[in-house]
């Protein structure tokens, strides 16, 4: 595929193209980068993203490296694939994104920290509630003390029908909802009420019986005795509305609550409240990243969330049973 000489936007390859998150990049890609090659391991998934973007097709990670200069690389292979695939980036200094958790137990994401760090490649991590509007009306609540958050989604079959079965083995995927749903809400309390001193934890298998948890509940506490309760899973049906979430803060300025719906209230500390109605879908802030993406790729990504932040988070996560598989009262 030819550069137009008008056309100034950064290269971008697309590795892992089967990714269910994949998709909701792909507008922001198509506006903001000029996607040279878009790969997978299964060819029919990668010609299904790519052809929307009339750009080839590849199985095959060097080759789609190897075709034009590339200015950055989207990573969404299998969590099992990601170590390799990054190095290979490293070897070839490639700045890249790349899905969390970004490999499958904490020492491979240690080691890729380490790895980039010290090649001097820039990396970024969709975290993508950062800033987002959920994010947003909970720090209405001030220096928050407690907060609780919970996101329950679709039933883990819907992993076999989008063509990614390998989330559903814990050596290859890392662990299930927790691992998958739990680092977008983990990140978001180490940012409210710092990182925790101690965590009390559950994962569950009993509803799906599958080998990855379908519910998991954490307790974090900070050494100063501020808590954050983080509930996921996999216990929503199938259905248009896709998940529940429920998020409340508690601060110096008041309390902040969000629903499913978007519904939202703040109450201030003189008992005044305020209502709002907004988006809660997370669907939409994978555009938003990939322009944020776009606009920092020229200075190493400064201000998106780093490598080092997802080992704070996923260090939370993995610590406690690096596959999270096993049920535990």
């Amino acid at each position: 595929m030819q550069r137009s000489p008008s056309d100034t936007r950064p290269s971008a390859v697309v590795l892992g193209a089967a990714h269910w998150h994949a998709p909701l990049y792909r507008d922001g890609l198509a506006r903001r980068f000029r996607v040279t090659f878009v790969q997978d391991a299964r060819l029919e998934a990668a010609q299904t993203f790519a052809a929307p973007l009339n750009v080839p097709t590849t199985t095959s990670v060097e080759e789609a490296l190897n075709r034009d200069h590339v200015d950055v690389a989207f990573v969404f292979s299998p969590h099992h694939e990601m170590l390799s695939v990054s190095r290979e980036l490293l070897r070839r200094g490639i700045p890249f994104v790349i899905e969390k958790p970004a490999g499958t137990h904490l020492e491979q994401l240690l080691q890729l920290e380490q790895d980039t760090r010290l090649a001097g490649v820039a990396a970024a991590v969709p975290l993508v509630q950062r800033g987002a509007p959920v994010d947003t009306w909970l720090r209405q609540a001030g220096d928050i003390y407690y907060e609780r958050m919970a996101f329950i989604a679709g039933p883990p079959a819907r992993y076999q029908r989008n063509g990614n079965p390998w989330m559903l083995e814990p050596t290859l995927s890392g662990g299930g909802s927790l691992m998958n749903l739990g680092p977008h809400f983990i990140d978001m309390a180490i940012r409210h009420i710092g990182h925790p001193a101690d965590s009390i934890w559950k994962l569950s298998t009993a509803m799906h019986g599958e080998a990855v948890d379908d519910h998991a509940t954490m307790v974090l506490t900070t050494s100063t005795g501020r808590e954050a309760i983080v509930e996921v899973g996999y216990a929503f049906p199938d259905s248009p509305l896709k998940r529940y979430c429920s998020f409340t803060a508690a601060g110096t300025n008041g309390f902040a609550s969000v629903d499913t719906t978007g519904s939202a209230t703040f109450t201030d500390n003189g008992g005044t409240t305020t209502a709002a109605t907004f988006n809660v879908d997370s669907d939409p802030l994978y555009d938003v990243f990939v322009n944020a993406v776009a606009d920092t790729l020229g200075n190493g990504f400064a201000g998106l969330p780093t490598l080092a932040e997802l080992v704070a988070t996923m260090e939370v996560i993995w610590a406690p049973d690096p596959t999270g598989t096993v049920s535990r009262g």
